[in-house]
């Protein structure tokens, strides 16, 4: 084994952290409406919010949860996963670092993230559902996604 003559960048705030932009606040009037139809046009309504404006992360969390458990949960949940690195990344987020589920903004793809891990673990995916644990604990280690 040999030891690295590189330096090793430290800081005493830790990693770094990235916050993911809040919804606009007509946005935020149109998901609010569609989560409030009778619970049978609830994921039809969602889902023409989401068509219209497909990087919204708390959208596809919200069809994930109003999805059959499953497969169906599982798209939802993995499309909202990759929409959120893609939506992090645009925000300096560079492959590490917290994504907190203190910031609300950032809750859309924390609940992707955690669906997405729960529906991987139900569909026998158990290496994905493992990643998907151990990322959202690296994330945000106050496990506050997790529940």
């Amino acid at each position: 084994m040999t030891m690295s003559d590189q330096r090793v960048h430290l800081s005493a705030s830790g990693p770094p952290e990235t916050v993911i932009p809040p919804i606009n606040s007509a946005l935020r009037i149109r998901l609010d409406a569609a989560l409030a139809c009778a619970l049978g046009e609830r994921r039809r309504e969602v889902s023409k919010v989401v068509a219209d404006n497909p990087t919204l992360l708390e959208g596809w969390a919200n069809i994930g949860d109003l999805s059959e458990p499953g497969i169906d949960a599982y798209m939802a949940y993995r499309v909202g996963y990759h929409r959120g690195l893609d939506t992090l990344r645009a925000n300096s987020w560079r492959g590490s670092g917290y994504v907190r589920w203190a910031r609300e903004s950032n809750r859309g793809f924390l609940r992707c993230l955690a669906g997405l891990a729960k529906q991987s673990r139900l569909i026998g995916e158990l290496d994905e559902a493992v990643r998907c644990e151990q990322f959202l604990l690296q994330l945000d280690p106050s496990g506050e996604a997790s529940k």
